[in-house]
């Protein structure tokens, strides 16, 4: 049987791949089980790992919950497993990309607000169905969304179960940027490498931080920063050296 989440590192970046693509990645208890074992793992590998994208395998992201799995009653090993595999995996140290191609529908759209970037295709299509199915949200929708979008807009896209375009979510702040899907793989490759080149150690004090601060007052936050900021890291005086050292040989 083929793994249901698929794991591959490169350089420190380690990609996460939901692996149903005869079922266009529908999202399973099984599916979950793999992503929350691999994110617990990428935890603690923050020396190893300085970057985690998401990605779908086939013809999409995903095309959201299984829904002869909810019909079927398909049970998660206790209540709100599937929630807290999302947070474990928005909590990560390391930066977080979700890379949507084709459907992310409702509960991939879950999955993908999890991210701390979305970088969408232009076949990219966005939607929460909920209402259309007589469900509500569970993993996150009714707060990420919002956070993310807005409340008026999060409401449209929840009430109207209409779909959006990359280039949509790219105006709506949904995706933070939308490429031709010729061009996906590559633009997510030296996204990746421009990320991984500046300091791990600055990316997982800053997620943190934004983290920690997301819900303070400005004045609240401004002090959280002051006083609970990590400082310069261990790479600081290597990457001045480099730099200086740089600048020097032009002149």
């Amino acid at each position: 049987m083929s793994e249901l989440v698929l794991r591959s590192d490169r350089e420190g970046l380690a990609t996460l791949t939901l692996n149903r693509p005869d079922k266009l990645n529908a999202l399973t208890v099984p599916m979950f089980l793999e992503l929350r074992a691999h994110v617990e793992r990428i935890a603690t590998q923050t020396d190893t790992v300085g970057l985690v994208m998401v990605r779908g395998a086939g013809k999409c992201f995903s095309a959201g919950n299984d829904l002869a799995g909810i019909a079927g009653g398909v049970e998660a090993p206790k209540p709100g497993f599937q929630s807290e595999t999302l947070e474990l995996l928005a909590d990560l140290p390391q930066p977080v990309i979700c890379a949507v191609h084709g459907h992310c529908y409702t509960g991939a759209l879950e999955v993908a607000l999890a991210g701390d970037l979305i970088i969408a295709a232009a076949s990219a299509r966005f939607a929460d169905t909920h209402a259309k199915w007589a469900l509500t949200p569970r993993w996150g929708m009714s707060q990420r969304l919002p956070r993310r979008v807005g409340r008026a807009k999060a409401s449209e896209m929840s009430f109207t179960g209409r779909t959006y375009s990359g280039e949509q979510a790219l105006a709506m702040g949904l995706a933070n940027e939308c490429v031709a899907d010729a061009e996906f793989d590559a633009h997510l490759q030296r996204l990746a490498d421009q990320i991984l080149a500046n300091s791990w150690f600055s990316h997982r004090a800053n997620k943190r931080l934004m983290r920690e601060t997301e819900s303070l007052p400005l004045a609240a936050g401004l002090a959280h920063e002051s006083h609970r900021s990590e400082g310069r890291g261990p790479d600081m005086q290597a990457r001045i050296a480099a730099f200086t050292s740089k600048g020097a040989a032009r002149g």
